[in-house]
């Protein structure tokens, strides 16, 4: 396929392979994901306080023209919505998202108007 040779060490095998300890590289390596994970999801953002999570929401109702002069719609919809074009995942995630955004004592100033039992 390739006319390069890979470059052999004294031993014969290739070189520019470091042996490394399974132990160190899975510790580094979970570490780097948790912190990824710890910064970039589960924490807000500190310019708005809202999670990935809340954005997808509100992008989603926005786009799907869910303001605040129309009538109200099942939560399923922008759950849908959300799921469907911006968050591939499970729906417990924004059903919990969306409910936190309708109460006032969750948030400063409640971005979603629930109606109902909210269900």
């Amino acid at each position: 396929m390739t006319d390069q040779k890979t470059p052999r060490g004294a031993d014969g095998g290739p070189t520019g392979i470091e042996p490394i300890s399974i132990v160190e590289e899975m510790q580094r390596s979970y570490l780097d994901y948790a912190m990824s994970v710890i910064v970039s999801r589960a924490l807000p953002d500190v310019r708005d306080g809202l999670k990935p999570v809340h954005r997808r929401i509100l992008f989603a109702a926005h786009e799907s023209g869910y303001h605040w002069n129309r009538k109200y719609v099942k939560s399923a919809r922008p759950v849908a919505d959300v799921m469907g074009k911006y968050h591939p995942h499970g729906d417990a995630s924004i059903y919990d998202a969306l409910v936190r955004m309708a109460q006032d004592w969750s948030l400063r100033v409640p971005l979603i108007d629930g109606q109902g039992n909210f269900g």
